[in-house]
């Protein structure tokens, strides 16, 4: 069964000198502070897109890699996994640099390398990072 989850957007003002704040609607977890100079230079407390990735990675990739390791006989006992997402000013993003420190019990670091690089190419947020996307809009000014 496919499930949807949203987050909502309210931006006020220019991009450079404006500010939002971003809801995580779905789980109802809290809404955030946006702006560019959070995501040009220092977060200051405030979040950015490129970060929400990270966390999306990052999360993603540690779902995939233990669904690989479980099916082979191998469940981790733990991994951590941190995504850092580069953002480059008048380029965009340009990439994601995944990183895991796994412990599981019964496998070779070449195995472990070869469930990561599966699960780095086949989990759905780095599936999502090159799908078509869909926009409708409305005007009201």
């Amino acid at each position: 069964m496919a499930t949807t989850r949203t987050a909502v957007t309210h931006w006020e003002g220019s991009l450079f000198e404006g500010a939002g704040q971003v809801s995580l609607e779905s789980s109802g977890i809290g809404t955030y502070d946006v702006s560019w100079a959070a995501r040009s230079e220092e977060p200051n407390g405030k979040t950015s897109p490129e970060e929400l990735i990270a966390a999306a990675h990052s999360s993603c990739f540690s779902m995939a890699l233990s669904l690989a390791l479980d099916k082979a006989g191998h469940p981790p006992t733990s991994l951590d996994t941190t995504a850092k997402v580069t953002f480059q000013p008048g380029t965009g993003i340009t990439g994601s640099a995944l990183s895991v420190v796994g412990n599981v019990p019964g496998i070779t670091a070449e195995q472990f390398e070869e469930a990561a690089q599966d699960a780095k190419a086949n989990c759905p947020v780095s599936q999502a990072l090159k799908i078509p996307i869909t926009l409708e809009t409305s005007f009201t000014g």
